[in-house]
């Protein structure tokens, strides 16, 4: 590159190695106002106020004009344009420092600790000092001042990825200059205070952190926030795990779909986005992007966040609300939660049940960070609400076709509607797709197409993906002038897209056109290629074929991980078009292909499960194979929207077997992933659907299973009507595999009830059921159960003979989840008989093997009662330690009342240790 454009320092050029000289301080300016924005016009307006600021010469646009024109002669890699009554530096980005800075602080994010280093340490190469140094002004000032925050963001990332790597102690000179520098800085502080700590200098980590909060209350009169007082705490305590190298950092999520391209105009929204990020001062910004179906808000929302990925360091989450999709069925709050949290690296297995502890949990995780948040597409403030962050450091971007007064009103946000194209912008998104010059020969076209498609970018985008195929523009006019553009029949009446969508239908090829169709009426948020195969009824490799081409037909889009979506005006005209096709059959294919698929995922899951007999198959349904219980839950989590989509469509149908059958394919699934509201909901409408069929069987297990849901959801009675009822049918109809299962069941509601004599009897009858079965997975539960129910009524001896014997038969097939029952209730009776050596071991095995299962529910009531333990043998700092996890666990399960008992155990070991000794 022949050409060097310098601001991270004094402002300079150079050709070839060879410093230009650049004139006049205001000609240095002109240059410097134009590359920060580099490639992107610049009104005149907007650049005579960054070189004169609001005292403007009275020749200001004259005077301007003579520095651009002694600019342009710099040389021919870099072009000063003119471009609607503004002005753009065109070059490519690494001719300016400040963009390549930019550019490999993105590389940098998200690649592993080393090259992370690598890369921000390249880029913080590029500094030579003061940023735009030797300009002045309001301009320069505020930008320098802009430029200083993303120099000590890179260092900071920086000064982090060095730390993950172990070499904090080599970094506290630096720091030290950083942290007097940014004295009120938590971060820097943060850093500071682990660099010292690594060098053996605990006493100074301490004494800085007193300092830091010191001044904070004296200036700010705020207290450290969360992640320094966490930090000063562990360094107290002298915490091993801050000695050495860091582990893994936390998920660093990078959500956001790929930007859209082209982007052409928009230029004041865009402008209005970047005042509100830059006003905020570090609070959080919530921009509520308006419009009609179609006008670009995601366009426009995605192409101003990858413009400013640097400012998000903390990573990107993306959701698609679904609003306003043609099935009525906005995405559930209580999903997108469950999405971000997963993308976050919370613990699935901690992940709490209630939905406003899922929204508190979500908002700890992004407190303090700086992650930027894409609602697109939302229904209305409620749907929105629990999704806002609560600290002061994200910045949130929602779209939606209504003005969501709420979120304005009640969040401060800001509002910003969004209008068709004017007619330049929508030329220039043609000429950018055809090229200038087909534009230009055919010019009359090009302004009747404009005028037909109203200006919406959807529109516009559907028909230059035509003509690029070749057909003339004149030819697509005359097509739309024909078939004319009717109005929408839904709340966007300022333009007509059914004629573009009937043009893109035409030109598809029958298969394309019947499958586009079935896409329409097909349940869910999206489709697999496994799932789109049956739902046409085709192989594989054709299904592929004909999503490649409607996605280049731009009606159907393939995100990152494959699956492919509608955009939901599309989506609409899809299945209006659906009449016409064999949709009943594909229909009823497709949920053939989630049924046996969950099936068999349900069969790797829990083994020992009893199969249900399905109908069967459909012709053309092909099931997705699942290796094993990995892949089983990687397609579960997939495909659990559309699954649930599925039951609702099924039961509008009066398919009602589909119904139970796919409740009971999801049961093991959703207790996994603690999904027991869904669970609970399942299963009413599986009871519903048996009891529409008038089939006993499946009303027994109906009954069964949402008895055991309606206990996890705390409804006892309830829970006691449908075991009862499970039971009475299991005695008319003489299934003793049944009634086992239901005693097993009504043990544990008895249990939960504290009468253990009354649990003890379905346990005992549930044991002798299921010894004349021959079924060793079911005998060792119920022999576990017999025990824990005896040990509750004091008959040790009698439990631990049961408890050994299941134990023996779980190890024997290999049933990890049984032994850990098992062993906690044997770690139980050990305690009870004094024996606090074996119940530790026996509970720290039973622990270990819960983790495995992803079941911390059980876990933490057997961490629990392994504290108990610990501090009968007097090792109280290690039940301390168990009691805390145990408390934080519980908490994240809102089980208030076992944390409380707990934090109350905690305080009373408190209370004696500060006891003096007698």
């Amino acid at each position: 590159m022949g050409v060097r454009i310098a601001l991270l320092g004094e402002v300079t050029a150079h050709v070839r190695g060879q410093r230009v000289e650049l004139g006049p301080a205001k000609q240095r300016c002109v240059l410097a106002a134009l590359a920060v924005d580099l490639n992107r016009a610049v009104s005149a307006d907007r650049l005579a106020e960054r070189v004169w600021g609001a005292d403007q010469p009275r020749r200001a646009r004259a005077t301007l004009s003579s520095y651009v024109s002694r600019l342009r002669q710099l040389t021919a890699e870099v072009r000063v344009e003119r471009r609607a009554g503004g002005y753009a530096l065109v070059a490519d980005e690494d001719v300016v420092d400040l963009h390549r800075f930019r550019r490999l602080c993105a590389r940098a994010a998200g690649g592993g600790d080393e090259r992370t280093a690598a890369v921000l340490s390249e880029a913080l190469e590029l500094w030579r000092g003061e940023p735009l140094g030797g300009l002045e002004g309001d301009w320069a000032s505020a930008e320098r001042d802009r430029l200083r925050q993303e120099r000590l963001r890179a260092e900071c990332e920086l000064t982090d990825a060095l730390l993950r790597l172990g070499r904090g102690e080599g970094l506290v000179a630096e720091l030290s200059a950083r942290a007097a520098e940014h004295p009120l800085d938590e971060r820097v502080a943060a850093q500071y205070m682990l660099a010292l700590y690594r060098g053996g200098r605990a006493a100074d980590a301490l004494e800085h952190y007193r300092r830091v909060h010191a001044r904070l209350v004296a200036e700010l009169g705020v207290e450290p926030g969360a992640a320094l007082r966490e930090l000063h705490r562990r360094v107290l305590a002298g915490d091993p795990a801050l000695s050495g190298v860091a582990r893994a950092s936390a998920a660093v999520p990078r959500g956001l779909p790929a930007p859209p391209a082209p982007f052409v105009g928009r230029r004041d929204e865009l402008d209005r986005l970047d005042a509100a990020l830059d006003q905020a001062g570090g609070t959080v910004v919530i921009s509520a992007i308006a419009g009609a179906g179609g006008i670009g808000k995601t366009w426009l929302a995605l192409h101003w966040a990858h413009r400013h990925l640097d400012r998000f360091p903390d990573g990107q989450l993306f959701a698609d609300l679904r609003g306003f999709s043609p099935d009525g069925a906005p995405l559930a709050t209580e999903a997108v939660l469950r999405g971000f949290l997963d993308a976050l690296g919370a613990d699935r297995a901690r992940v709490p049940v209630d939905p406003h502890a899922r929204a508190a949990l979500f908002r700890s995780l992004v407190a303090d960070k700086r992650v930027l948040i894409v609602l697109d597409n939302a229904a209305d403030t409620a749907q929105v609400a629990d999704l806002l962050p609560g600290g002061a450091s994200c910045t949130v971007l929602v779209t939606s076709r209504n003005r969501l007064t709420g979120l304005i009103a009640g969040h401060s946000a800001h509002h910003l509607p969004l209008d068709v194209l004017t007619d330049a912008e929508a030329r220039a998104l043609l000429a950018d797709r055809l090229g200038a010059d087909r534009v230009a020969a055919e010019p009359a076209a090009v302004a009747e197409l404009i005028g037909l498609c109203g200006g919406f970018p959807l529109a516009l985008g559907i028909v230059a993906a035509h003509a690029v195929a070749g057909l003339p523009l004149a030819e697509l006019v005359a097509d739309l002038r024909e078939s004319g553009l009717g109005a929408l029949d839904d709340d966007d009446p300022a333009a007509s897209l059914p004629a573009v969508f009937s043009w893109s239908y035409r030109a598809l090829t029958a298969d394309q056109a019947r499958l586009f169709a079935l896409l329409g009426a097909a349940p869910g948020p999206d489709i697999g290629l496994p799932a789109a195969a049956s739902l046409a009824g085709l192989p594989s490799a054709r299904t592929r074929a004909l999503l490649r081409g409607l996605e280049q037909a731009s009606l159907v889009a393939r995100d990152g991980a494959g699956r492919y979506r509608m955009h939901d005006l599309i989506r609409r005209f899809a299945a209006d078009r659906a009449a016409g096709h064999d949709v009943d059959a594909a229909l009823r294919r497709l949920a053939d292909f989630y049924l046996r698929t969950a099936h068999a995922g349900n069969l790797l899951l829990h083994p020992y499960v009893t199969p249900i007999d399905l109908d069967p198959p459909e012709p053309g349904s092909r099931p997705q194979p699942l290796a094993d219980d990995a892949a089983a839950l990687a397609w579960f989590d997939a495909e659990h929207a559309n699954l649930l989509a599925t039951v609702d469509a099924a039961a509008a149908g009066g398919r009602h077997r589909v119904v139970w059958q796919l409740a009971w394919a999801m049961n093991t699934y959703h207790f996994r992933r603690g999904n027991r509201h869904d669970q609970w909901a399942l299963w009413r409408a599986g009871l519903a659907a048996a009891q529409r069929l008038g089939d006993p069987a499946a009303q027994l297990l109906a009954h069964r299973m949402l008895g055991r849901a309606s206990a996890d959801v705390d409804r006892p009675e309830e829970a006691m009507r449908h075991l009862y009822q499970a039971l009475a049918l299991a005695e008319e109809t003489g299934a003793r595999a049944d009634q086992a299962h239901t005693h097993h069941a009504l043990t544990w509601s008895w249990v939960q009830a504290d009468d253990h004599e009354r649990a003890l009897e379905h346990a005992m009858r549930a044991l002798e059921i299921h010894r004349t079965l021959g079924n060793p997975a079911w005998q060792a539960d119920t022999l576990n159960a017999v025990g824990w129910c005896a040990a509750q009524l004091g008959r040790h001896d009698f439990a631990r003979e049961h408890c050994r014997a299941a134990l023996t038969l779980q190890r024997a097939h290999g049933d990890r989840e049984g032994e850990a029952d098992t062993l906690d209730s044997l770690g139980f009776i050990d305690h009870r008989t004094g024996a606090h050596e074996d119940a530790v071991r026996h509970f720290a095995a039973a622990v270990d093997l819960y983790r495995a299962v992803d079941n911390t529910y059980q876990a933490v009531n057997t961490l629990d009662r392994l504290a108990e333990s610990l501090l009968a043998l007097g090792r109280t700092d290690e039940a301390r330690t168990t009691w805390q996890e145990a408390e934080s666990l519980y908490r994240s399960q809102q089980r208030a009342q076992e944390a409380d008992a707990v934090r109350q155990r905690l305080a009373t070991l408190d209370h004696e240790s500060d006891a003096p000794s007698t």
